[in-house]
């Protein structure tokens, strides 16, 4: 009988989580953590990330931190092999790092939309290159795992001055889906799917809403937090509610899901 109370563990597997120190990275790092994995937190906060190992570590749990700037792919390879060598392996990746900036079209700064598209699509695609090679077989963890990939309802739906974030966020979407295909093809064992959240209540949602008021399209911040939390029929979501779906996805629970978009986003893109 399948033994369903086993299902969304994820016991002595070993997660990297990318953008871990703060947000909804930070959430997924302590929800892992807590349902069975020894964690490698990463990000380019130093400070914030050791709070969140710390964190975990107070609880009984397995963790660490390592710095890392996501579009490098020197140091995705030292993050990779790192996390190896310190857990014993490589089970799931949660890419979850990613900037966003507002700005109207016309004011775009090219620079800053190369700067969000390196970020939150060179990102990805350099942690699934390096996350693949050791996880297939033969390499250096060698069972195969999950790749979580944190995208947007940004990115399946237009949203006013978020061209660059759109771009980006939709990028993750269908990228996603090419390297589930591919690693379902080359017998890899790899599973790969996107979250896309709506607005969730964390620093981030806040200062896009705010990013509102500042372009003058809402007239002031309870104006604009009560017209989006009106738009997600279910109201704001909480970094829990994101922490789960990334559990779901990276334990056995999700063992013939792959290729899929989770949208998790309170009836926002259902209307």
């Amino acid at each position: 009988m399948y033994d369903y109370s086993k299902a969304f563990r994820v016991d002595g597997k070993v997660a990297l989580v990318s953008g871990g120190a703060r947000g909804l990275g930070a959430e997924i790092a302590i929800a892992l953590a807590q349902v069975g994995a020894s964690v490698m937190v990463t990000d380019v906060l130093e400070k914030e990330g050791k709070e969140v190992v710390a964190q975990i570590k107070a609880a009984g749990n397995k963790a660490a931190f390592l710095k890392q700037d996501v579009t490098s792919e020197a140091q995705w390879q030292e993050t990779v092999a790192a996390t190896i060598k310190q857990f014993g392996g490589l089970d799931i990746l949660v890419n979850n790092a990613g900037i966003e900036r507002m700005q109207f079209l016309t004011e775009c700064d090219t620079e800053e939309f190369r700067r969000i598209l390196d970020v939150n699509v060179t990102g990805v695609y350099l942690g699934c290159k390096h996350a693949i090679t050791a996880m297939r077989p033969g390499g250096a963890a060698g069972k195969g795992g999950s790749i979580v990939n944190l995208s947007s309802i940004a990115g399946l739906i237009g949203v006013t001055a978020l061209g660059a974030y759109n771009a980006s966020k939709g990028a993750v979407r269908i990228f996603s889906k090419s390297v589930a295909m591919e690693c379902a093809a080359l017998q890899y064992g790899i599973r790969c799917n996107s979250i896309h959240p709506g607005v969730v209540w964390t620093d981030m949602g806040k200062h896009f809403v705010q990013n509102f008021v500042d372009l003058k399209m809402m007239p002031d911040f309870a104006t604009a937090e009560a017209t989006f939390k009106a738009a997600h029929p279910l109201g704001y979501g909480a970094p829990s509610d994101i922490a789960n779906a990334a559990v779901y996805l990276s334990s056995p629970a999700s063992r013939w899901v792959t290729g899929a978009e989770l949208v998790v986003d309170g009836g926002y893109t259902a209307a």
